[in-house]
């Protein structure tokens, strides 16, 4: 028999702390946030359906985007045993430069429209956590100001090459005057891909106010009051705004663009170039053999052709044929350290992060996007750790199975 007894105040004090309570809504908000999931479902809780949509979705039925997400969930992963992980080194280098993590925030276009900090609020996160931040040639932030946001950190430009060239041209040299090291030549927007919830939205530069919008604004005024209290709008490119996604899209890009294009840039460029949107081993060993600084795989987040290849999987084809000879980066699809885990395990020099960025800031700004940088930085040390690897370059193929559901059939 266990002798019982009453407890005393003083010991139930002992043995139960209360936790102080957070006033700061924000805060609050983002401290219970554990995942990038977590920091999706708030964003969705604060942002209007239509920028959030623009965000989440992806194009047609989405199922590029759903096959990379589920890519990298069907992952096994093969720990050591007996090795010292006390301590973990996360560092690595990329396109000549170093990035204390091995990801990076990928371009995002219109971001500011997400959440008013936009790009700004991208920038210093990344340059506080040591990793490189990218601006997309349609970001709402203009090349110096996002400098001027990350001075000493590391920034990249994406560069679409639009039908009027000179646009283009001019936003390589003021990137290069800005000291920006690496550009992204962006090679798989020939035309905008069908973003059907965009249109189901009505989503349009400036927003467009329906009865439908006015309703789904009602209970998220605080965005609303960002959005109409701060400065307009500037797009790094574009003059005029009017119209929706994706006729802005297809006004701008050019589908004539080709190698001699990639030759022109190359020529005006001091910096690292890089190809985004590789989709092919093919392409890739070519783009290789032209002496390109690296490539990106990438179906776009899955926002232009849908049913395109899933990046994750092409990826051991490529780092086994042309890794020795160029960085090769990943993206679409992350949305957990463990996914940039096994990108580095199977070949893949860095990685790029989209939405999980994109989450975050409308969750919650400058220290949303803090907040997701963080849970991707604890999921990498922690898998990291479990795996029994205590640097990146430890990180090996014997490390991840990809359980593959999708096989090719034969013909």
């Amino acid at each position: 028999m266990v002798e019982r007894q009453v407890p005393r105040p003083a010991e139930i004090f002992e043995l139960m702390k209360f936790k102080k309570p957070e006033l700061d809504g924000r805060k609050r908000r983002l401290e219970s946030a554990l995942t990038i999931y977590d920091l999706r479902n708030i964003a969705k809780r604060r942002t209007p359906a239509a920028a959030f949509d623009y965000t989440d979705g992806a194009a047609e039925g989405e199922l590029s985007l759903a096959r990379a997400r589920q890519a990298f969930e069907d992952v096994e992963f093969h720990p050591g045993v007996l090795r010292d992980v006390s301590t973990v080194d996360t560092s690595t280098t990329i396109f000549g430069g170093p990035s204390a993590w091995p990801f990076g925030i990928a371009p995002t276009g219109f971001t500011r429209l997400m959440q008013t900090e936009g790009e700004t609020a991208g920038a210093g996160a990344a340059g506080a956590a040591g990793i490189p931040f990218t601006l997309s040639t349609l970001g709402t932030t203009s090349i110096e100001a996002v400098k001027a946001a990350n001075p000493q950190g590391r920034n990249w430009f994406q560069l679409y090459v639009m039908r009027q060239r000179e646009i283009s041209y001019g936003l390589v040299e003021r990137a290069a005057k800005a000291g920006f090291d690496t550009l992204f030549f962006t090679v798989d927007t020939p035309v905008a891909g069908a973003r059907l919830r965009d249109k189901r939205n009505g989503f349009s530069i400036p927003p467009q106010l329906t009865p439908k919008t006015i309703l789904n604004a009602i209970p998220r005024p605080w965005w609303w009051w960002d959005f109409l209290t701060t400065p307009k709008l500037e797009f790094a490119s574009l003059s005029a705004t009017g119209g929706t996604v994706g006729e802005l899209l297809d006004a701008a890009m050019d589908p004539s663009i080709d190698y001699e294009d990639l030759e022109t840039i190359r020529g005006m460029w001091p910096g690292k170039l890089v190809i985004k949107g590789v989709q092919t081993l093919h392409d890739a060993k070519r783009l290789a053999d032209l002496g390109v600084d690296g490539i990106v795989l990438s179906n776009h987040g899955g926002r232009q052709l849908d049913r395109a290849p899933i990046p994750f999987h092409l990826l051991p084809d490529v780092a086994r044929e042309i890794g020795k000879d160029v960085d090769v980066v990943v993206d679409t699809g992350i949305m957990h350290g463990a996914d940039i885990v096994a990108s580095l395990a199977l070949g893949a020099k860095f990685t790029l992060v989209g939405r999980a960025y994109l989450y975050g800031l409308m969750a919650g700004g400058r220290e949303g996007v803090d907040r997701a940088i963080a849970i991707l930085q604890e999921q990498i040390v922690r898998t990291m750790k479990l795996l029994q690897v205590s640097n990146v370059a430890e990180l090996e193929p014997r490390h991840v199975t990809q359980l593959r559901r999708l096989e090719p059939r034969e013909l």
